[in-house]
C-alpha cells in the first residue's frame, strides 16, 4: 500500500460517496420476498448510472456485484434468484465501487424488520461500536495497526461477541486487498505504521457465537461453524496527518 496524491484522494472520496449512496439505497429498499440476487443487481445499475463500477464484479471470478450475507452467513455471500430475504433475517451488505481506477470498500449489516430480540440488537450494536472505535484509533501519521486492532477487540468483547480472527481489515486503493491485514484483535502499539495518505479499510466481523468460521459449498460465502448469528461493518478511510477522515460516508 502507498500515500495517495492529492488527486487520487479526491478520486476515492466521490468513489467512496457513490458506495455510501449504494449501500444507503439497499438498506432502506431491503425487504421480506427480495431475493439477493435483486439487491445485486440494484447496486450494478445504481452505481453506473452515478459514473463508477462494481468493484467486486469478477474480481477472482466472483460473479456479481455485491456480497450478501444472511444470518449465520458472515461474508461474501453470493447473490442468488433463490436466496429470498425473510421477516427477521441479519443481513449483510459488502460493496466495493471503481472509479477511475481506485477501488473503495464498505460494508453494513442491516435487520429486516420492525423489533429485533435483544441479542441481535446487541450484535449490530456492539459490532457498529467497535467500527466506530477502530476508526477513533487513528491518531493520524504513526498510528500502528495494533491501536486499532485492540480498540475493536476492547469494543467486542464489551459486548460479549465473538471476535472473527480469520478475517481482516485490510489496505485498499490501487487493489481491493492490500497491505496490511488489520485485524480485530491485538495489542496497541504493535504492528506496521501507518502514514498520511494511506487509504485502509476497517472492518468488525462478530458473531453471537463460536469465532470460527467454514466456508460454504459455493466456495464464496463464509458462514459461522457454530451457525451463530453475524454481523460485519466496515469503511474505507485515509489517514491524515493528525487523525482521518472516513471516504465511505454519506
Amino acid at each position: 500500500m502507498r500515500p495517495k496524491s492529492d488527486n487520487e484522494i479526491q478520486v476515492m472520496r466521490d468513489g467512496g460517496k457513490m458506495l455510501a449512496t449504494v449501500l444507503d439505497l439497499l438498506s432502506k429498499r431491503i425487504a421480506p420476498a427480495m431475493s439477493t440476487k435483486e439487491l445485486s443487481d440494484i447496486a450494478t445499475k445504481e452505481v453506473r448510472a452515478l459514473g463508477g463500477q462494481p468493484a467486486f464484479l469478477n474480481h477472482d471470478n466472483f460473479p456479481e456485484s455485491l456480497c450478501v450475507s444472511i444470518n449465520q452467513e458472515l461474508v461474501h455471500g453470493l447473490p442468488s434468484p433463490k436466496r429470498i430475504i425473510k421477516e427477521g433475517d441479519v443481513v449483510g451488505l459488502d460493496f466495493g465501487v471503481m472509479y477511475k481506477s481506485l477501488v473503495t470498500d464498505g460494508a453494513t449489516t442491516v435487520f429486516v424488520g420492525a423489533k429485533p430480540k435483544p441479542e441481535i440488537k446487541r450484535l449490530l450494536a456492539g459490532t457498529q461500536k467497535a467500527l466506530d472505535a477502530g476508526i477513533r484509533a487513528l491518531h493520524g501519521n504513526g498510528t500502528r495497526v495494533g491501536d486499532i486492532s485492540s480498540a475493536v477487540q476492547q469494543t467486542l468483547d464489551l459486548y460479549n461477541l465473538g471476535v472473527i480472527r480469520d478475517l481482516v481489515g485490510h489496505g485498499v486503493g490501487d487493489q481491493i486487498h492490500e497491505e496490511p491485514n488489520i485485524p480485530n484483535y491485538g495489542v496497541a502499539g504493535t504492528g506496521p505504521v501507518l502514514s498520511t495518505g494511506m487509504t485502509v479499510c476497517i472492518e468488525p466481523m462478530a458473531s453471537l457465537g463460536d469465532w470460527l468460521i467454514d466456508v460454504a459449498k459455493d466456495g464464496w460465502t463464509v458462514v459461522m461453524r457454530d451457525g451463530s448469528i453475524g454481523a460485519h461493518y466496515e469503511h474505507t478511510v485515509l489517514i491524515t496527518e493528525q487523525g482521518c477522515e472516513i471516504l465511505t460516508a454519506l
